[in-house]
């Protein structure tokens, strides 16, 4: 019997969590991880980093950019990783980032709201995957935009969320918090500006209690959030924002794949005891998305 479901929300919480799903951190033990295709991958034009790159005279080159995706896909597997595809469709150019569509939480994923025109239709193939997978579905944001780069399983009981008023709106944002919330957990939200596009380029989770951070572009009040919790924070620079810097997806046990390109955490990660795994995948972080952007963690094992 399909335990599939479009809603496994118990409204008034106490909902039960997925015994083979789900994730509690975003640092336990990855185990299975929703990619998104590379078919129709191209440059939009909706994001400062793609459009910083067309800026500077870089070129966009398909064969690359798909040969590059091959060699995550595989670094993956070398690191004990099963990787789940959504299947491609010609009219979803950012369907390759697989972050942004859904988000994953101790009991199920929830289905997001994607604010920009070409992105709107990717939910229809996401869900259609979960089914597939036979992962019952937590709930659909319905009041607003909610993207999963904004959204973050920071560690067990706590939900860090980032909205600018464009890729996550207030409305989104609320409607969600108030789902978590009914489950005893804690939502921390950021207000950031739009220019950032999602707050996955400013932060990132990398082990239990540790954190990279570029500090000079967010508000002091979130540092001061992370260090009342007794987060260690790497501090990132600022050209290394613009470059996906903070772009990183953990893969428990003290391991890390981030773009080979990012020299600056991958030293810093290195010098606190982290196994780096870095890919190139140049191509792909000129359009404006990393590691982190192109997948949804589908299950963790407990740290």
């Amino acid at each position: 019997m399909t335990e599939f479901t479009y809603k496994h929300r118990n409204d008034n919480g106490n909902t039960a969590r997925l015994d083979n799903w789900g994730i509690d951190s975003e640092y336990g033990v990855l185990t299975d991880l929703l990619v998104g295709p590379i078919d129709n991958y191209t440059w939009q034009m909706g994001n400062a980093a793609s459009r910083r790159s067309v800026r500077l005279g870089r070129q966009f080159d398909a064969a690359v950019a798909k040969r590059q995706y091959q060699e995550m896909l595989d670094a993956y597997k070398h690191a004990g990783v099963t990787t789940h595809l959504l299947p491609a469709d010609e009219n979803l150019p950012y369907q390759l980032y697989a972050r942004d569509s859904s988000v994953m939480t101790p009991w199920g994923p929830i289905v997001t709201q994607m604010y920009s025109p070409w992105r709107r239709g990717e939910w229809v193939d996401v869900v259609k995957t979960y089914q597939k997978l036979d992962i019952p579905i937590y709930d659909i944001i319905t009041a607003g935009s909610l993207e999963g780069g904004d959204f973050m399983v920071l560690e067990p009981g706590v939900i860090l969320c980032g909205y600018s008023g464009e890729r996550t709106s207030p409305q989104g944002f609320n409607q969600m918090k108030s789902w978590i919330e009914k489950e005893g957990w804690q939502v921390k939200g950021y207000e950031f500006d739009p220019y950032f596009l999602h707050i996955d380029v400013l932060v990132a989770a990398l082990a239990e209690k540790l954190v990279a951070v570029c500090v000079d572009a967010v508000e002091p009040e979130l540092v001061q959030w992370f260090k009342s919790r007794n987060f260690e924070i790497i501090d990132i620079s600022y050209p290394q924002v613009m470059e996906l810097g903070v772009n990183v997806v953990a893969l428990g046990n003290d391991r890390v794949m981030l773009p080979s390109d990012n020299t600056e955490l991958k030293e810093k990660c290195r010098a606190h005891g982290l196994d780096v795994i870095d890919p190139d995948i140049s191509m792909i972080t000129a359009g404006g998305g990393g590691v982190h952007c192109m997948c949804q963690p589908l299950a963790r094992k407990p740290a």
